[in-house]
């Protein structure tokens, strides 16, 4: 598989990354830890060496089967991994990558990111210098090789470039949730920041396998996600995956490749994905290998349109 640049770093990501939030089981259901290391692993072996993790996927528990799975073959996979908004002031940043070093049995992380702003959740304000200064000490220890920021605005992160290099912003993105488009995405280009698109399917829905009744299990945090809870909105969804089937015929592929193929044709953008199952890890991973036209690629754009154009400004996908 193809590797890119991260940002202006020296390491060398693959387009798509292995997503592990659901690893951590915390706002999940039906998740099991030998599951997912079995698809953490057949991802490896299909050629995805890039791993996105977070210490607050269960309280450390995604970053502890992620090494898991992945400990023997350490020299061949990157590790991004992420610290919460409550753990911002300089000190709780240092005391948090160590928990994560020592969760991931790793002596360095290659990418930390600050996982929200300062705020998210009620938490405590703290100034960007003050985080930054406890980033940039980490990466002149060798702890970490990169600083990335998650979920940032442009404003945001241009504040947050002020007090160092920041290599990547990882936003939610897909065909059917495309905010960042409008903000971050010119400056990311301009700057050369990687862009890690999160909910690359949109939770699922561009997969196709949802239909107009389905209702979540209780606990599963996607029941409270935008994209499925309003029924106008989820009609407007299931009549663009219908505009979308014969593209996907085409190229006799999923509608799940298809967008991935879409995302990761945008510019600076890659695309982190979530596998409950090794098969899912293969499948997708197959996306990587569909080049669209961009005649395609347009078509794509214009049906994804037909769903973002309805939704508000607000750049949170859950009404949490």
């Amino acid at each position: 598989m193809e590797k890119r640049t991260l940002g202006q770093s020296d390491i060398l990501i693959t387009p798509i990354l292995i997503g592990t939030w659901q690893a951590g089981k915390r706002m999940w259901v039906g998740i099991e830890d030998a599951e997912t290391i079995k698809a953490i692993r057949a991802a490896f072996d299909a050629g995805i060496t890039t791993v996105d993790t977070a210490e607050i996927y269960g309280e450390g528990h995604s970053e502890q089967i992620v090494a898991q799975a992945l400990s023997n073959v350490r020299d061949q996979v990157i590790y991004a991994s992420k610290v919460f908004a409550n753990h911002l002031k300089y000190d709780q940043v240092i005391a948090a990558c160590e928990r994560s070093l020592k969760n991931l049995n790793t002596d360095y992380i290659d990418l930390y990111q600050i996982h929200w702003p300062s705020g998210f959740m009620n938490s405590e304000i703290v100034p960007i210098e003050e985080t930054m200064r406890a980033l940039n000490h980490l990466k002149e220890q060798g702890k970490i090789r990169a600083i990335g920021v998650s979920n940032f605005s442009r404003s945001q992160l241009e504040e947050a470039a002020q007090y160092g290099r920041i290599e990547s912003l990882q936003p939610p993105y897909s065909l059917f949730w495309r905010k960042v488009e409008k903000d971050a995405m010119p400056y990311c280009i301009e700057q050369n920041i990687s862009i890690l698109a999160y909910s690359p399917l949109a939770q699922g829905l561009l997969t196709g396998k949802f239909g107009f009744n389905h209702q979540f299990a209780e606990g599963d945090h996607r029941s409270k996600n935008k994209l499925f809870a309003d029924k106008d909105h989820y009609q407007r969804v299931q009549n663009a995956l219908d505009k979308l089937r014969p593209i996907a015929e085409v190229y006799h592929c999923t509608l799940g490749q298809l967008a991935i193929a879409w995302l990761i044709a945008q510019p600076q953008t890659n695309a982190i994905i979530g596998f409950r199952n090794a098969e899912q890890a293969q499948q997708n991973t197959l996306a990587t290998e569909i080049i669209l036209s961009p005649e395609d690629i347009a078509e794509i754009d214009k049906i994804g349109r037909t769903v973002t154009d309805y939704l508000d400004d607000s750049p949170v996908m859950w009404n949490f």
